[in-house]
């Protein structure tokens, strides 16, 4: 698990992440501002995990870029706990908070994790 701690210190700044365990799955949460289920992709593969979210910024007509810090996409690659799988694995996106549920067994080769609205 310290490899994937350690890479969820790697993300940009401006992402806040939480990893919990407990004694039958590792639950992670990350701050998506803005992102929804339509816009996470999130896919277990070779042992990793890769999260791939964008959003959209409405920009007021009126106004200009001062300096622009929240980016619109986010591309993580993050090592999976080696006793972490993606069989049976859930996500869910509420008011831009990304979480995802990871249950600990022996993993699949390849796995899509379906996205759903928390408010759905």
């Amino acid at each position: 698990m310290s490899a994937l701690r350690d890479a969820l210190r790697d993300l940009p700044e401006t992402v806040f992440a939480d990893l919990l365990e407990s004694d039958d799955a590792y639950l992670l949460v990350i701050d998506l501002p803005g992102a929804t289920a339509e816009t996470v992709d999130v896919r277990i593969s070779a042992g990793r995990l890769e999260i791939e979210a964008r959003r959209e910024k409405d920009l007021p007509t009126e106004f200009r870029y001062v300096e622009e810090e929240r980016a619109l996409f986010l591309d993580a690659e993050l090592p999976l706990p080696p006793d972490a799988t993606g069989a049976d694995a859930e996500g869910t996106v509420d008011r831009g908070v990304l979480e995802l549920r990871l249950p600990k067994a022996g993993a699949k080769p390849e796995t899509s994790i379906p996205i759903e609205d928390a408010e759905a």
